[in-house]
């Protein structure tokens, strides 16, 4: 699971006070996200299993991630990061029309 976002700025005077305090409290929440999916069966339980592994936390679909149904026997061009597309392409998935859920 990804540690919480912080700037280059250096933290605030406490911080270190509050953080173990934010990632459990961030910790409780996706975990009662995943259980509020299967209890109202919201999504796929596989893709539920996905989420809680480190890279796919906002993956969209099973689809996006099986290399048989892409061309170059690849992931789908939106599990590509943000950072490493040409600046200015806007990306979407031939399958469900995401558009960009690697992060």
């Amino acid at each position: 699971m990804p540690k919480v976002r912080r700037s280059r700025k250096p933290p605030p005077e406490g911080w270190e006070l509050i953080e173990p305090t934010l990632e459990e409290l961030d910790q409780k929440m996706r975990e009662e996200l995943y259980d509020y999916c299967l209890k109202e069966k919201i999504a796929d339980q596989n893709l539920i299993a996905k989420w809680r592994k480190q890279g796919y936390e906002n993956l969209c679909c099973l689809r996006c991630i099986q290399a048989r149904d892409t061309n170059f026997g690849t992931n789908c061009v939106c599990r590509v990061p943000k950072s490493k597309l040409e600046e200015g392409k806007i990306v979407e998935c031939v399958h469900c029309g995401c558009r960009g859920c690697s992060g």
